[in-house]
């Protein structure tokens, strides 16, 4: 008889034969005990929020059970950066005796990563604010701070290679302006992963710009709603669609873009409005426009709803908003993020907490992140790989209201949510972000 035992979702790799204590109701695969084929049903087993999935070694690919073993063997010795023994003493603030003028380097190195990509975010939403004061008098002018915006974004995004998702420190700057710049960033990598390039990604960022522009001609309670609206102001909020439109076609913008900012609120399942379109009836930017937007308005809600995780908006994504996707458009968009995205507040399988600061795109269950350390101030934490630290692993996502007092007060999670791109960083030896 093939024994089982239970495994973190954390240590799953290709090969193991798993069964799912779940109804088939409650995962998207066509049997509930199968061996697991790609790296992209890992992924799906750990967007199901489980902890942890019964495993049976004797009916999974041979040598498994002492790759796993042998990974077991070396946390405890210590060979790994983060991962320590139950009852061992924290790490230090020198990671593998590292030198001081070394950590500071990588400190400084950090920081100034950082600070490029909260300056360009802060560019691009004082572009979108001055834009917008100014879009109905001189549209002439609006479409060429758009169109030069987005065309350095798109050059920036294409020499980049591999890009990395980063999770921005607070900045000032209007709900209206972070929502739109957020769109424009998450909707050009999407973009970029589902293979559009040259004209078609360029409109498509344009279009993720300009998306809300007409809520500049609504009242601020409608175009920015702090509580549920009304059947009358809901019409009035449902039409900045067709007043973004409007703005669009005065700046004398092109067919594709006006197309894909008049969907942005459409729906593969016919929910959306402003018209009800169904997914025949979608063009490829106005599916992309229509997640991202959807996504950010999980985590950066309006009309008082409390905030998703990031982690969170993604699951319910997969779970419950599914069939108002296209499914390979939602495919590309679960990739690209990582099934924790960047701003996920989660506990590893050491038990210590961590916040997610960037996902790779080119490999997304192994994002980088900073770790609670009480012996480590938090302004000077290093940014760990978890692709060079392979027997430490993500357990669980938590709620910010979930983490100890002194865990919050150290990974200080966002109230908002504010992405953009990078280079995808190299990486030491020794698991951390250079």
């Amino acid at each position: 008889m093939n024994h089982s035992l239970l495994i973190d979702v954390g240590r799953l790799r290709v090969g193991m034969y798993i069964q799912l204590e779940l109804g088939w109701m409650n995962h998207p695969f066509p049997v509930s005990s199968f061996r697991i084929a790609s790296g992209e049903q890992i992924g799906t087993l750990v967007s199901l929020g489980l902890g942890q999935v019964r495993w049976v070694p004797g009916k999974s690919d041979p040598g498994l059970q002492d790759a796993l073993a042998s990974e077991e063997s070396s946390s405890e010795d210590g060979a790994a950066g983060l991962a320590e023994s139950a009852g061992a003493a924290p790490p230090g603030p020198l990671p593998h005796g590292e030198p001081a003028d070394s950590l500071q380097a990588r400190l400084e190195a950090q920081r100034r990563s950082l600070a490029q990509c909260d300056e360009r975010f802060a560019r691009a939403t004082r572009i979108y604010e001055r834009l917008a004061l100014h879009a109905e008098q001189d549209p002439a002018e609006a479409r060429k701070a758009t169109e030069s915006l987005i065309t350095g974004c798109v050059d920036e995004l294409m020499a980049n290679g591999d890009s990395a998702i980063r999770l921005l420190s607070e900045r000032a700057g209007t709900r209206a302006a972070l929502h739109s710049v957020n769109v424009t960033v998450l909707g050009l990598l999407l973009g970029k992963a589902l293979g559009l390039q040259g004209d078609d990604l360029n409109n498509l960022g344009v279009a993720a710009l300009l998306h809300d522009l007409g809520k500049i001609t609504l009242p601020p309670h409608v175009a920015q709603p702090s509580a549920a609206l009304g059947p009358a102001d809901q019409a009035l909020y449902e039409a900045h669609v067709g007043e973004s439109v409007v703005l669009a076609q005065r700046m004398g913008l092109g067919r594709a873009v006006v197309s894909a900012i008049a969907q942005h609120h459409e729906m593969a399942d016919g929910s959306g409005f402003p018209l009800g379109l169904k997914a025949g009836d979608l063009g490829r930017a106005g599916q992309v426009l229509a997640l991202v937007n959807h996504y950010d308005r999980m985590c950066n809600p309006l009309r008082g709803a409390g905030p998703l995780t990031p982690h969170e908006a993604l699951s319910v994504l997969f779970a419950q908003h599914k069939a108002r996707f296209d499914p390979k458009v939602l495919q590309a968009f679960i990739r690209l993020m990582g099934v924790y995205p960047a701003g996920s507040i989660v506990q590893l399988t050491n038990d210590r907490y961590a916040i997610v600061v960037s996902v790779d795109s080119s490999r997304p269950l192994r994002p980088l992140l900073i770790v609670h350390d009480g012996a480590v101030p938090k302004e000077e934490a290093l940014v760990v790989d978890l692709e060079r630290v392979p027997d430490l692993g993500i357990r669980r996502s938590l709620r910010p209201a979930q983490l100890p007092r002194d865990a919050l007060d150290y990974l200080s999670p966002r109230k908002r949510i504010c992405y953009f791109f990078e280079r995808a960083v190299d990486i030491g030896t020794d698991g951390m972000a250079l």
